[in-house]
């Protein structure tokens, strides 16, 4: 199970109130509520391996490089590389953090590279076990595949109560792209589609539906842009002149849409999960600490019940 650190932690804390503080008062709302949802996903999954992938940079320069639009709207003012995030969560994840490693689980990252590079590696690299990507990015729906072994996405964008699992047959299915490479095409339906919560615009004039429609027709993006410059082609005229105007950004944006597969990705240490805790005395002590007794009790019984 490769979990994305940052996007489960940020729904933990905007789904909690910040009134949960622990004894000095400072909120504990997204350790807590991260904490419980490990818990939870070990008792769903039950998985033998468990690794939580970090942002080392949440928009790399090469990204930006190449579309200057991405994440702009998330940066802190005056900045470029600050995300602008709530101050009462700053303090939190180290806290995360700590507990992770006092638990045993363990983090991983690669240098000028996005969580969602790092899950990509991971589950590309992988050839033993079934794999179980969880986040509430959709952008992640593009590692699904079959072979050399399953790899699922774990969708929490609406919640954990609602999570929604994909393989490569529901991304077909729910958005309407070619089933034999529904991984590849659902980054070339982003792409075409625009994202505006990664600040990118897409092709003018070419929704969801149209994406879909002209990914089923023609098998790929290098085949509709193949019939673009075909004046035989089927192509109706006005996508064959958005995607003509929309070439330089298509060329650009490929590269920052798809995750990279091959990041130099380091761990903190052994994915496998542990029965119990490397170290519970300093888990009884950040419990103490930040008031954490019953989260860290759920994730430590959760750990147990594999036995």
């Amino acid at each position: 199970m490769l979990l994305d650190g940052a996007s489960l932690w940020f729904r933990a804390f905007h789904g909690l109130p910040t009134s949960l503080t622990g004894p000095d008062g400072r909120p504990v709302n997204a350790v807590r509520g991260f904490t419980d949802m490990v818990a939870s996903l070990v008792r769903r999954e039950h998985p033998g391996r468990l690794v939580v992938c970090l942002d080392l940079d949440w928009r790399p320069r090469w990204r930006v490089d190449l579309v200057p639009s991405y994440k702009a709207h998330r940066a802190v003012a005056g900045t470029d590389h600050t995300e602008d995030a709530p101050d009462e969560l700053a303090h939190q994840v180290p806290v995360i953090l700590e507990v992770l490693a006092a638990a045993g689980i363990a983090t991983a990252g690669a240098a000028d590279m996005e969580a969602d590079d790092v899950l990509g590696t991971l589950a590309a690299r992988e050839r033993t076990d079934p794999v179980v990507v969880v986040s509430g990015d959709r952008d992640l729906l593009q590692v699904v595949a079959d072979d050399p072994v399953p790899v699922r996405v774990l969708y929490v964008g609406r919640g954990l109560a609602k999570a929604e699992m994909f393989g490569p047959a529901e991304v077909a299915q729910r958005y309407g792209v070619p089933a034999g490479r529904a991984g590849t095409a659902y980054v070339e339906l982003a792409l075409l589609r625009g994202d505006p919560s990664d600040g990118l615009p897409g092709v003018t004039g070419i929704g969801e539906k149209t994406a879909s429609r002209l990914l089923l027709e023609h098998g790929s993006l290098a085949a509709i842009r193949t019939a673009v410059d075909d004046p035989g082609s089927s192509l109706a005229r006005g996508p064959r002149a958005r995607l003509a105007d929309a070439r330089d950004y298509l060329d650009a944006a490929l590269p920052v849409v798809r995750v990279v597969t091959d990041a130099p990705v380091q761990l903190s240490g052994s994915d496998v999960l542990p029965d119990t805790p490397v170290d519970p005395a300093a888990l009884v002590a950040l419990a103490q600490r930040w008031g954490l007794s019953s989260s860290l009790k759920r994730l430590v019984d959760a750990m147990a019940e594999r036995r």
